[in-house]
Parts: C-alpha cells; structure tokens; sequence
C-alpha cells in the first residue's frame, strides 16, 4: 500500500497535513470514549520478529474469551499483521456505518481488527511514514466500536519503535505487558531492552514467556534443546519481572497458527496448551471479585 493511500493529505515533506481542530478534538472525545469501555488492556511484545509473539497473542485472547470474558484483539503491527491468518480471517471485510468501523467477529465473541483486513491482499506492502502509521493506530483505537470489553489484547510489532511507544502514549493506563523470548541469547539481549522499555513508560510487566523451550519428539518423546532452554527464565529473574511459562516447540502449534485454528482451540491438555492457559491465568487475576470474575 503506498503512502499516497494512507487516506490523509500529505505535504511536500510527506508529513500528515494539520487536521482541522474540530475534528481532532471530535477524535479524542471518541478516543477517550472507547478506552474508558475497556476494563483491562494487556499488551504483547518482543524484541525482535519470529519469537512467536503473535501466537501468544491469539492464544492469549482466545483462552480468555473461551473463559466468558469480553475479549478484543488488536493486531497492531502495521507491516507484518499476522492475526488473520492465524485465525483463518484473511479475506474478511470490515463493515462501518460511517461512524464507527465494525471489529471482525471470530469465535467466542472475540472481536478482531487489523490493518490486515484493509490490504488488497497478503503481498500488498505497507510503505507509511510513521506519522501515517500513528494515525491508523489512534483510528484503531477511536474509531472501532469495540463496546464494553473485560479485556483489550494488543499484539505489537517487534521492537521499541514508533508503533509501541505510539499504542502506550494512547492507552496509558494498560494495565501491562507480556514479554516474549525464545531461549537463545540473541533473542534475550534484544527482549531485555523491553523490559527497560515498559519500566521507561510505567507498563507494568505481567511476566516473560518463554518459547520454542525445546523440543518433544512426537515419536519417541526424547525432549531436545534445539534453542537450549531456560534463558528466559534466567533473564527474568534477573530483571527482576515474573516468568510466566515455556512454550515447548510442537509441529501442532505452527501448523494451528497457518491452519487459521488457534492451538488452546484444538489441543486441550498438551504441555502447550498448559503454558497458553498459564499465560491467561495472570491476565484473569487482573480481574478483582467485584468484577464478575469466579475465584
């Protein structure tokens, strides 16, 4: 997609033009209208691509739908959006009334958007400046009718860059992130900077997840330490932030992800499922008995 079709006006400079004031501030009362119907926002993120981020992400709002919570996903990574195809959308339109844009319904009641489903196709690449991308992202936020929700999945693209610290300035009272990792040092180094990252911008760090934590032959059931194992948890415990869980590496997992069936859907049970379910078991305590949520 090029920058020309971001759907704003852009100046020589390639900056978005001045909105007019109106509108802005039409935007940010929408803004704040959305947000404030969000009980509890958990964000997903990484510090570098193909640590299988998004895979916590989906599983982590399926399980928590599935428990008979109220549930959005917000695919924010604008240039390699992921969630469609893991939940078998790619293709699916997205409604508005020319007021609000209609999230997509997935199973569960779990309600989804992403840049995904505004793209022509999957080859069509996103080539928008960063003031363009935190339009899109605002929009997400103040344009979607998300309605009342116990909780807002937020999965985010790799790194600490503009899209992050962009989804954090606008929802800054998140209620924290969950960091993930592979086990191999390259990965590590990277995701420690996210860790001081959320501690720069007062996120609370729900915990690290560790995953691709070996490997169990399915045949034999001789476990492998093809990434080695345990460097996740030794780097939380240095940070001083939770360990969460290992995510075992499992064929069924990436064949789930591009079979478009979330793996905690189809594999009740594994020692997978029982990290996913891990995982939502520190999003659920977030609810308090008042709320609704059963001990």
């Amino acid at each position: 997609m090029q920058e020309k079709e971001a759907g704003q006006t852009c100046s020589a400079g390639g900056h978005a033009a001045p909105r007019d004031a109106r509108q802005a501030e039409e935007q940010e009362r929408r803004l704040r209208e959305r947000v404030g119907g969000i009980a509890h926002t958990i964000v997903v993120l990484s510090g570098k691509g193909g640590v299988g981020k998004s895979t916590v992400a989906v599983n982590l709002a399926l399980g928590l739908a599935r428990s008979g919570m109220k549930v959005g996903l917000l695919d924010a990574d604008i240039h390699g959006p992921s969630v469609p195809l893991m939940l078998g959308l790619e293709g699916a339109g997205v409604k508005s009334d020319g007021q609000s844009i209609q999230p997509v319904p997935y199973a569960h009641g779990l309600k989804v958007m992403s840049i995904g489903f505004l793209l022509g196709g999957r080859d069509e690449a996103v080539i928008w400046r960063g003031p363009l991308k935190m339009g899109v992202l605002k929009q997400f936020l103040s344009d979607v009718a998300w309605g009342e929700l116990d909780y807002l999945v937020v999965d985010l693209p790799p790194g600490t860059g503009d899209e992050p610290l962009s989804i954090c300035q606008l929802m800054p009272a998140a209620d924290g992130a969950v960091v993930v990792t592979t086990p191999q040092q390259i990965a590590i180094t990277d995701v420690r900077k996210c860790v001081t990252f959320c501690r720069k911008l007062g996120l609370p760090v729900l915990g690290v997840v560790e995953n691709m934590s070996g490997f169990v032959c399915p045949h034999c059931g001789e476990r492998s330490e093809v990434f080695g194992s345990g460097g996740g948890e030794r780097m939380a415990e240095e940070m001083g932030v939770p360990f969460l869980a290992r995510i075992p590496m499992d064929a069924e997992v990436m064949h789930s992800c591009e079979a478009g069936g979330p793996y905690v859907e189809r594999h009740e049970g594994t020692e997978p499922a029982r990290a996913f379910q891990a995982v939502c078991k520190v999003a659920l305590a977030l609810k308090a008995p008042q709320d609704g949520c059963c001990e």
